[in-house]
């Protein structure tokens, strides 16, 4: 729903922002493993402190593009991405004697979100 657009466009960025195509790939790859995890997580333990925070990761993925797109406001978004990464994070803990499968599909996006909250810290810092 909110996406980058010329606003984001005219931002400085960092040398190492990837080409605009690898979003939507890393995003559509993403988003089926946390679909798995979540579901293998809910099969496991079933609404547990895993889906729980699983479900707290999705409200923050989601609402950091409302912030960063929708609202423009990188500050307000990197505090966001630091929220997802700790959910994210939490998932991986509470999941891993749970379903381990849904902890290790949650590592690539540990990785990502790691990465995106770098990329989101240095566009803060350069605008």
């Amino acid at each position: 729903m909110f996406k980058p657009g010329p606003w984001y466009a005219a931002l400085n960025k960092p040398w190492w922002t990837p080409p605009d195509w690898l979003f939507p790939v890393a995003w559509t790859v993403l988003y089926l493993m946390i679909a798995i995890a979540g579901w293998l997580a809910w099969r496991a333990g079933g609404i547990g402190p895993a889906v729980i925070i699983w479900g707290v990761g999705l409200i923050l993925n989601a609402l950091w593009s409302y912030l960063m797109f929708g609202r423009h406001d990188i500050g307000l978004a990197l505090i966001d991405i630091a929220g997802l990464w700790i959910a994210t994070a939490a998932f991986i803990w509470a999941a891993w004697n749970l379903a381990p499968v849904a902890a290790y599909l949650f590592l690539p996006y540990l990785l990502w979100v790691t990465f995106a909250a770098a990329l989101n810290f240095e566009v803060w810092r350069l605008n």
